[in-house]
């Protein structure tokens, strides 16, 4: 008496078929579990014992082996309990389905026999696709997440007794399906706007550039500047995301169990605001059983990090990584797992410890060497990886009074969104490539070349700040994308000269 069942994982952000295996042998009753599972899986016998008792089925009085292929993978969470329940009636004889070598099956299940959700569905739903399951059994509160697939019939179910009729052909159930437009178009992206913030025209059009070529940027000013306040609209000006990136996106919210209630796909850029006492495993990703951190939650938008010196460095240094390359890496001894990070750095800092040096009205307290102390918690290596450096004013009384609103997000993120169609124009072909900041060194030697003029202003100011040779190819991005805003084809000297303006960190106060 053997019955297999297709069940689901997830390595990473990735889904897995796991095969269920249920083997029915004669001997005094047991209920074990093969094939490295952990806690939460192991425990799947006794609730799997109870749903299918109270779902109104006997419970096979044998010895019940569960294998779950491939056994070299860990498998962790409550996903196996409805193929397990499923694959140990179809061992015993209640459950006669054709329809089981085609059907991939994920939830966890109440000891009354309902079906409750688990994390990861989007995943799973997309390696069921990929490996040519024809449907996918899932919780009812998952279904419109795994819906979104297409190729692949989502069944929702709520209880047990339910996902044994459809099987067995006793009971219908219609397919869920979802159009990914209408939530594109019934979705309301963003509480906050652009035309909240007055004055600051020369930081705003640095947010503006940083958006447009998707660059890293650093704020620095004296506290009640605007800079949190700018960095929590960035994400309203940045380009709408693609469906392909919205689904990148929900991937890591999935995996991580943050989707939110009655959304089934993430439409509007993440913004990731952690506090600085997080941890590295927090910030990373990491754990026992890896997961995806605030750099991954922060896929395709935009990672804030406010007072950044108050990080601690080690915090701040792992970091490198994934600025560089995008992804992050977590070795351990039995896998190593890769997460995706593409994501805009936005930081925030004062001048100093009290936060007033420079300020015309208030008089800073700091000695000169707290405010080396202060300023040391960040490595140049750090700094060199962050694209602009925005040094932001205070706001001036009169401005407050009688400035009319701003610019609107909106208007804002028309003009970046001409921007980023000139560079995916350029990047045509080549699949990493998706804005300027993304660009290689050698990537900046082909797109971006310079008249003599502009060349030698960049060069004389290389030698005169004392500008690494990351920092040169940083602002010939930051010129580019100028120039893509401006609609020209190439950086001019007025390009190359602003963008000069945004590498200058200034600590003399």
């Amino acid at each position: 008496m053997l019955a297999k069942v297709m069940g689901c994982s997830v390595t990473g952000v990735d889904g897995l078929l796991v095969r269920v295996e249920v083997d029915l042998a004669q001997g005094l009753p047991s209920f074990s579990t093969v094939g490295l599972a952990e806690g939460a899986v192991r425990e799947a016998k006794d609730r799997v014992r109870a749903a299918i008792r109270n779902a109104g089925y006997s419970f096979p009085q044998h010895r019940i082996t569960v294998n779950l292929a491939p056994a070299a993978v860990k498998k962790e969470g409550t996903g196996y309990d409805l193929p397990m329940a499923l694959g140990i009636l179809a061992a015993a004889g209640v459950l006669h389905s054709n329809l089981l070598d085609d059907t991939a099956i994920a939830g966890e299940l109440s000891l009354d026999g309902s079906v409750r959700p688990v994390p990861g569905v989007l995943p799973m739903a997309l390696a069921a696709q990929q490996e040519g399951m024809r449907r996918f059994l899932v919780p009812a509160a998952n279904a419109a997440e795994a819906a979104i697939v297409h190729g692949l019939d989502v069944y929702p179910v709520e209880r047990l007794d339910q996902a044994v009729a459809f099987l067995a052909g006793r009971a219908a159930l219609v397919p869920l399906v979802i159009d990914p437009a209408d939530l594109f178009a019934r979705h309301d992206r963003y509480p906050v706007d652009f035309a909240d913030v007055k004055g600051q025209e020369y930081a705003k059009r640095a947010m503006e550039i940083a958006a447009a070529g998707g660059h890293n940027v650093l704020l620095t000013g004296v506290p009640g500047t605007g800079k949190t306040m700018m960095a929590r609209r960035l994400a309203t000006i940045l380009p709408d995301l693609t469906l392909e990136e919205a689904i990148e996106t929900t991937k890591v919210f999935s995996t991580a169990g943050l989707m939110p209630e009655q959304t089934p796909l993430l439409v509007s850029r993440p913004f990731r605001s952690p506090h600085h006492t997080v941890s590295d495993a927090g910030l990373i990703g990491g754990g026992q059983v890896p997961r995806p951190g605030e750099v991954s939650l922060a896929h395709n938008g935009v990672l804030f990090l406010d007072e950044l010196p108050e990080f601690k460095k080690h915090v701040l240094e792992v970091l490198r990584q994934p600025l560089e390359d995008g992804t992050v890496t977590i070795a351990r001894a039995a896998s190593s797992l890769r997460f995706p990070a593409r994501f805009m750095l936005v930081a925030a800092m004062n001048p100093c410890p009290c936060g007033f040096l420079g300020d015309g009205v208030r008089t800073c307290t700091c000695t000169p060497l707290q405010i080396q102390r202060y300023r040391s918690r960040l490595s140049g290596p750090l700094l060199d990886r962050i694209d602009m450096h925005v040094e932001v004013p205070p706001v001036q009384v009169k401005e407050l009074l009688g400035r009319p609103e701003g610019e609107p997000s909106a208007a804002i993120r028309e003009r970046v969104n001409r921007a980023r169609s000139r560079q995916r124009q350029r990047f045509a072909g080549r699949a990493r490539l998706h804005c300027n900041a993304q660009m290689s060194a050698k990537d900046v030697k082909t797109f971006c070349r310079l008249d003599s003029a502009s060349a030698d202003l960049l060069g004389q100011s290389i030698t005169r700040l004392g500008l690494s040779a990351r920092a040169y190819h940083r602002i010939l991005k930051i010129a580019l994308t100028i120039a893509d805003l401006a609609g020209a084809e190439m950086p001019d000297r007025s390009h190359v000269a602003e963008a000069i303006q945004y590498r200058r960190l200034r600590w003399d106060g």
